[in-house]
């Protein structure tokens, strides 16, 4: 190593230049000297992978930094889907809005390691107990189709499964799924012939090789995966450590891992050796098992004309000044135009964005284009601030400002002076037939399996292309570059000081139910509120709520007006619901100069990810029920993600939430139930303190519920008076027959009968995580089963303790609640009214 680059590594962090990308709305990213460094021995790799899985938190991040950041390879995370189909530990999203926070959470976890995020089509639809009943969900020809997309844009040299294609039916069936797919689309992606219609926009390609990424998990325990033969096993150690970044791989891989927040992954770093193994499924095995990319070329050579290239950038990296990054623009400058010089179309387009971003680090540019307004409505006028200012001294000029979406294309020829701010400000109209944004994915309804997506060149993108761009041409002394950023919108916080914002368009109104489900349990009638966001000046306008028949409303209309971007005004219409049980959906219109609107907007805001908007046509959900309750004050203590307590109230409750300094035996004695929220005794660490009071209660005569929670992380080992287990087991059918094993138990006779009926209509699943290994004195009431499957009884359990009850069930109330599942309702009513058997066999 040459005594210059010696001098200055450790202390690569001498120079700090802010790099003005900003992805999705996100402040600047900083990026040292060092990390340029690192950018610049990237420049000069030309390998490719694509690493194959099915949910978002699938992806070992351990081994996609290392190939990232270690191998400096393009390293694609393809997940299938974007995990619709699980819970939320950090908040009230699920199915489609959960997906959205899983994507964006993935896009934060790919911004630390390095890596790029794609996705196909298919929708997580849940569950799958196999691959065979995965794919025959999925609309697997379009599946195939895209994972051969994926596959021939990003052209990867070696693609990588995470999960064994041989375990259909010992595993989730997305994971074996993805696993299936990707090995046997490992062939066809290279045969034109094979869905060519992708070849307008991408070439045909076959990867050399593809490995299955196993590890101890596979083999039931760390021990046996030592005693394995691993002969037949490439192993290579990825607990490298970047003296450049000072992290270690693993340490990278742990803040990439702990960005799926929503699923609670926090993971915490480590310093050392750690091996990673991969199983050659198909194409030649490297003789060095240490290095993936043996008989692959992998530098410049493999693009015709790209000698000359690689020397260049290698002799820019054996001479890159860690305090002087701007020396290097001359040599990169002559290298990126020798890049345009190339044929290979891949490899031009990703080294000349590389390229740009290095000149634009070692220059100290700051390049920023900033909306006065953080959301607009086509058609309405904006004003963008342009801010250059180059903080070290190269020569550049700004050359052009242009802009497509806005209509800009003006010629500036401006010298940019060292650390001065070029400024312009440019007033713009949005254009009348811009789209709105939100996910791509979920602009047109799509099927259980699959989402819809109308442009093809959009399949696989991890979020919507945001039309919003400017593009800058600066003239580096002849050499012309087109930097383009999105526009943002900055803003002071007086908390967090300078924020951004992702600049949005937005529809005029959002319409939309302030409850998504109105729930009757007589006839009477019931106030119904819709809230109308106006995102213009001024909107005027009639609002309406056709509802079905045997439905009354009053009043038939409400004019309104709201003046003010951003304010909102809730109106309210008075339902009457029929006498007999009902179940029906609504959508509410409005009329603003013969235009209707009917869809609503909601912001998914987390402090780890950036701001997302999603439209969907509005709708809420009315049942009129045939419910009985006894009328109580119930004691609740949220879970993760929790909605049930909303829902209560609904149905005639009167609901206390507990705090953990709540759960004390005085104090819980007041209520006569309480109930634990979904996986509260995973989330709720006090719980082991509060244990013996929650049984003294019940002991005592009270009543707990507790819902669904995982065996793995459980903060005590037993969450009942008596001895259970919770499985993995679950019934994923969400109308698999639910067999009643004591038809004259209160549960099903008191306040409500419970019958066949109180079971259709249930949605995604009937429940997860039963019980099993219980002690005698537990009970159980139902037996349900996949297909195929021995039937299971462990779906709600429960026993008398001292003068009180207890109950653990499994059944996804969580889920049937949100979708109105009126048995639902019922059965849940009946489960947590106190029995009054003092001998607690469920007998009048």
């Amino acid at each position: 190593m040459p005594a210059m680059i010696k001098r200055y590594l450790l202390s690569a962090w001498t120079i700090l230049i802010i790099l003005p990308t900003i992805l999705n709305g996100q402040k600047p990213e900083a990026v040292t000297s060092g990390e340029i460094y690192q950018k610049l021995k990237k420049l000069n790799v030309l390998a490719s992978v694509l690493y194959v899985a099915a949910h978002p938190d699938d992806e070992n991040t351990r081994l996609i930094s290392y190939l990232a950041n270690e191998k400096h390879a393009e390293t694609t995370y393809l997940s299938l889907t974007r995990g619709d189909g699980g819970q939320n530990l950090i908040g009230k999203e699920i199915d489609e809005l959960l997906g959205v926070l899983r994507t964006q959470e993935l896009l934060q976890a790919r911004a630390i390691d390095n890596g790029k995020q794609m996705f196909s089509r298919a929708n997580d639809f849940g569950f799958s107990k196999n691959a065979e009943e995965t794919i025959s969900i999925w609309d697997t020809d379009k599946i195939k189709a895209d994972v051969a997309w994926a596959i021939r844009s990003s052209k990867p040299d070696i693609i990588i499964n995470r999960f064994d294609h041989r375990t259909s039916g010992k595993t989730h069936g997305h994971h074996t799924a993805s696993a299936i797919l990707a090995l046997e689309i490992f062939d066809k992606s290279g045969d034109k012939t094979y869905h060519p219609e992708h070849l307008q926009f991408v070439d045909a390609w076959q990867a050399k090789r593809i490995f299955f990424n196993t590890s101890w998990w596979f083999y039931g325990s760390q021990e046996k995966f030592d005693k394995a033969d691993k002969s037949l096993l490439m192993g290579f150690d990825v607990g490298v450590y970047y003296p450049l970044l000072g992290k270690s791989n693993n340490e990278i891989s742990a803040e990439s891992r702990s960005q799926h927040k929503c699923q609670g992954f926090g993971s915490t770093g480590s310093r050392g050796s750690q091996m990673e193994y991969l199983e050659l499924l198909k194409g030649e095995m490297p003789a060095d098992k240490q290095n993936i990319f043996e008989g692959i070329n992998t530098t410049w050579s493999r693009v015709k004309g790209g000698e000359e290239i690689g020397k260049l950038v290698e002799k820019t990296i054996q001479s890159f000044d860690f305090t002087k990054p701007e020396a290097s623009v001359p040599a990169l400058l002559e290298i990126y135009n020798l890049i345009q010089k190339t044929e290979d179309l891949f490899w031009k387009t990703q080294k000349s964005k590389e390229c740009i971003d290095i000149i634009e680090a070692c220059s100290g540019l700051y390049v920023e284009a900033k909306s006065n307004k953080k959301d607009a409505i086509p058609g309405e006028n904006i004003k963008i601030d342009i801010e250059i200012t180059k903080r070290l001294p190269v020569e550049v000029t700004l050359h052009k400002i242009q802009s497509e979406f806005f209509g800009i294309d003006s010629v500036h020829q401006t010298t940019i002076e060292d650390n001065q701010m070029v400024f312009h400000q440019l007033s713009v109209r949005i254009p009348q037939n811009a789209e709105y944004t939100t996910p791509y994915w979920l602009r047109t309804e799509g099927s259980l399996g699959m989402y819809q997506v109308d442009k093809t060149e959009w399949i696989g993108k991890p979020e919507t292309p945001h039309p919003a761009q400017i593009t800058y041409t600066l003239d580096f002394k002849g050499t012309k570059l087109p930097i383009t950023k999105h526009v943002v919108h900055k803003f002071n916080s007086p908390e967090n000081g300078e924020e951004y914002r992702s600049f949005s368009i937005l529809p005029r109104i959002s319409v939309n139910f302030t409850n998504k489900v109105n729930i009757f349990a007589n006839s009477e009638k019931q106030p119904v509120t819709i809230n109308i966001i106006n995102f213009a000046d001024s909107t005027s306008g009639i609002l309406a709520l056709p509802m079905p028949k045997g439905w009354r409303i009053s009043p038939r209309t409400i004019p309104f007006t709201i003046t003010g971007k951003g304010q909102s005004q809730e109106f309210t219409f008075e339902v009457t619901p029929p006498d007999k049980s009902s179940e029906v959906s609504a959508t509410p219109k409005v009329l603003i100069n013969d235009e209707v609107y009917m869809d609503a907007l909601e912001e998914i805001k987390y402090d780890h990810i950036v701001p997302q908007w999603v439209q969907q046509k509005a709708s809420a959900d009315f049942v009129r029920l045939d419910i009985n309750i006894v009328p109580m004050n119930i004691a609740y203590v949220d879970g993760a993600g929790d909605v049930i307590p909303d829902y209560l109230v609904k149905m005639g409750y009167k609901v206390d939430k507990l705090s953990d300094a709540d759960l004390r035996t005085e104090i819980l004695q007041k209520y006569p139930c309480v109930i634990f929220g979904v996986r509260s005794y995973n989330t709720i660490d006090a719980l082991k303190f509060k244990q013996k009071d929650i049984l003294k209660y019940v002991e005592n005569g009270g009543k707990v519920v507790v819902q669904y929670n995982t065996s793995n992380g459980l903060v005590i080992p037993q969450i009942g008076p008596y001895p259970f287990k919770i499985s993995r087991e679950r019934v994923t059918v969400e109308d698999a027959e639910m067999k009643i094993l004591q038809p004259e138990h209160l549960y099903l006779q008191f306040p409500n009968k419970i019958g066949e009926k109180d079971f259709v209509g249930w949605v995604q699943e009937r429940g997860l995580y039963f019980a099993s290994e219980w002690d005698s004195k537990y009970q159980t009431i139902f037996s349900c089963n996949d297909p195929g499957e021995t039937p299971n009884e462990g779906s709600l359990i429960f026993a008398g303790y001292g003068k009180g009850e207890f109950v653990y069930t499994g059944l996804s109330f969580f889920r049937q609640f949100p979708a109105g599942v009126a048995g639902a309702y019922r059965l849940f009513a009946n489960i947590i009214t106190p029995q009054k058997a003092s001998n607690h066999d469920g007998k009048p």
